[in-house]
């Protein structure tokens, strides 16, 4: 009888401890990142100020990014993909958001192994209205907000019928009106800034 109950309480610490852990590292980063409360809406179209970014006359895509949140981490061989495939076209910036740690620029340019622009300035994420990482902004030429959102549906960015980012980019390219999406394009998912927290 005592076998059993102990073999019962095993059982159901297990099962607790595998479920803290999938809320851990797994489904919190499924739900919608909390809008913080003094967030300010940052509507498509509006004129972005970025002084600091703006380099010549290509659109500019901004990842948003915190090596600390497993969501950025998950992302990185997309973006790596987007700088390899669209980097004659448009200038890629990254904003580096976490406020714990310190980052050099070449650790970050190693990390996606390209020599792109590293700027670690939350001015630019509240320009933008960003709230969370990972997230993609996309500037036209001349600096008005044309996409702010996800990567892609899925935390691995591998479904290709929703590749957000890349879809806005060759809208924009095709200089087509920016495109529709729903809300999990929209919808910010990810870490919460400034800390890797939901």
């Amino acid at each position: 009888m005592l076998r059993k109950l102990l073999v019962g309480l095993w059982m159901l610490l297990l099962c607790a401890a595998i479920s803290v852990l999938f809320w851990q590292n797994e489904f919190k980063y499924s739900l919608p990142t909390p809008i913080p409360l003094n967030y300010q809406k940052i509507a498509i179209e509006s004129k972005i100020d970025l002084k600091c970014c703006v380099t010549d006359s290509r659109p500019i895509f901004i990842h948003f990014f915190n090596p600390d949140c497993p969501c950025s981490r998950f992302n990185i061989p997309h973006v790596t993909e987007l700088i390899k495939k669209y980097g004659n076209q448009i200038n890629f910036k990254i904003v580096v958001l976490n406020k714990q740690k310190s980052f050099t620029i070449e650790e970050i340019q190693n990390k996606f192994n390209a020599k792109i622009p590293v700027y670690f300035d939350q001015d630019i994420a509240n320009n933008c209205g960003v709230f969370s990482t990972p997230q993609a902004v996309l500037l036209d030429a001349s600096q008005n907000l044309y996409y702010r959102g996800n990567y892609n549906k899925t935390r691995y960015c591998t479904n290709a019928d929703s590749n957000y980012a890349q879809m806005a980019i060759d809208a924009l390219l095709k200089q087509n009106h920016s495109p529709s999406f729903d809300a999990l394009a929209l919808r910010a998912y990810g870490c919460s800034l400034p800390k890797c927290t939901k």
